[in-house]
């Protein structure tokens, strides 16, 4: 029986412990998407204890907690940290073949040391001291945490009103070497299903820009603004969490007329909203290739499908899941029509849903064209997708339909400081796969051949294709 955690863990074989331990391990992280707070890089934040920076904010926990039956005050309510550390140290064993448990003990071992002990009920005391004690020096700052993971670049997720202060004290500050650049997230702009939210929004949005923004065209003028003030800090990414994509016929007038009715304060019917973001989407695809940017698109989250929960804690606590949207027509369609006018971006496609991975690897290779390799991507296993089955599958569906070479690779999709132990999982299942093929002679036993493509994957490809250092230098415009 193979011990828990070793460091051949994943590992099933000769070739796969030498790809990951020779090729792999020590490979940089380029983490082009994660929600970390920059405000917390850029004051270079200690946390208090465990809880602070490990249950704090994490929905994957608190599922798992609810599930659980442990009441919501030890969750997301007003029991102290320790209390919430104890709950969640009662789930842990609970949590037996699900990700957070092995999540749990990487991050453990990683970050704090803690080998050969089990969270449990029983540990859970030790394990919290110990650990809340060494977040207290220097060594576990948000600085230092990412220097030690050997991150070079971080992408932030932030809002197209965002002023990005943080970002820029970051990028004066020459003695920290870890990249921190923002990613443009405007889905707050699709929004107007929900007329007060998207008004309070778009209020914002005037000030942020400095425009008033009375019809359709100003809107996507504001935007315009902040997407080139964006650029000037230094981002070159956009984000997109979205159902599926938005390609229903519309014209300037009808958009126009749907802008000011919501503005007005009135709700719009389903297919003007499907117009209005249709007309909106592609404005916001266009200024990315304009200014040279990748963009990524999230698709098919059922969000906030638990109206109890929404309302007593609001959105991204926990209440969404997998969507079953159609996909294909209208995606093709949607590239289709930057493709055609020869201003379709990079772009990075995440399925929520596993059933569209072949439809995906299937579609990126229709969009593909000589100006970058790998131009359109499937993105990493994402969301309810990022564990090992979740990871497989992704990689054998691009693998059969189009080039695994050339992958930018794993992201954390994490608010979490401690979450960088997701890129060591996903490279151990990669050489895990890469060395059985190997092993049963249905790739070459080419050591050489193999692992370049590993550290490929694991940053080089990313490097490459997100042009981080070579050309966003600290005044780049």
């Amino acid at each position: 029986m193979k011990p828990f955690l070793s460091e051949d863990f994943l590992l099933h074989g000769q070739a796969a412990r030498t790809l990951y331990h020779d090729f792999a391990s020590d490979m940089p992280i380029l983490d082009y998407h994660c929600h970390l707070p920059a405000q917390e890089i850029a004051e270079n934040r200690k946390f208090e204890n465990l809880t602070r920076i490990w249950l704090n904010g994490d929905h994957y926990k608190w599922r798992a907690m609810r599930t659980n039956g442990v009441p919501e005050r030890f969750i997301t309510g007003d029991a102290d940290d320790y209390e919430k550390f104890q709950a969640w140290a009662g789930t842990v064993p609970r949590t037996l073949r699900n990700p957070l448990y092995h999540w749990t003990h990487l991050e453990l071992k990683r970050y704090f040391g803690i080998t050969g002990r089990l969270l449990n009920p029983t540990t859970a005391e030790e394990i919290y001291r110990t650990c809340s004690e060494m977040l207290h020096s220097d060594d576990m700052a948000a600085r230092s945490i990412l220097r030690r993971m050997n991150v070079k670049a971080v992408f932030t997720t932030d809002d197209p009103v965002d002023a990005l202060e943080h970002h820029v004290l970051i990028r004066k500050d020459r003695s920290f070497p870890v990249r921190v650049l923002p990613a443009f997230r405007p889905d707050r702009a699709l929004g107007i299903e929900s007329p007060q939210w998207f008004n309070g929004w778009v209020d914002q949005l005037e000030a942020a820009a400095d425009l008033p923004i009375g019809d359709f065209e100003s809107l996507v003028e504001a935007l315009q603004r902040r997407h080139g003030f964006f650029h000037e800090q230094g981002c070159r990414i956009s984000d997109h969490g979205i159902e599926h994509p938005y390609v229903h016929d519309h014209t300037l007038k009808q958009v126009n007329a749907i802008f000011r009715k919501v503005r007005a304060g009135r709700p719009p019917e389903v297919a003007e909203t499907l117009q209005f973001r249709s007309a909106l989407l592609i404005e916001l695809a266009r200024m990315d290739f304009e200014r040279g940017w990748v963009q990524q698109f999230h698709l098919g989250a059922l969000r906030n499908v638990s109206s109890r929960g929404m309302n007593s804690l609001g959105p991204d606590t926990g209440f969404d899941c997998i969507g079953d949207f159609e996909m294909a027509r209208d995606l093709a369609r949607f590239l289709d029509i930057l493709d055609r006018d020869a201003r379709l971006a990079k772009t990075i496609l995440y399925p929520m849903n596993p059933r569209d991975n072949e439809l995906i690897a299937a579609m990126i290779g229709c969009f593909q064209d000589e100006a970058v390799r790998g131009k359109i991507q499937f993105g990493p296993a994402w969301w309810f997708n990022d564990h090992k089955d979740g990871m497989e599958g992704q990689i054998n569906s691009l693998s059969n339909a189009g080039l695994l070479s050339c992958f930018t690779g794993m992201v954390t999709d994490s608010r979490s400081f401690l979450s960088y132990p997701r890129h060591e999982y996903f490279r151990r299942v990669l050489c895990n796969m890469l060395g059985n093929d190997l092993e049963k002679g249905e790739i070459p036993d080419d050591l050489d051949l193999v692992g370049n493509m590993v550290r490929d994957i694991c940053y080089r490809n990313a490097e490459q294709y997100f042009g981080v250092g070579r050309h966003l230098s600290i005044n780049d415009k």
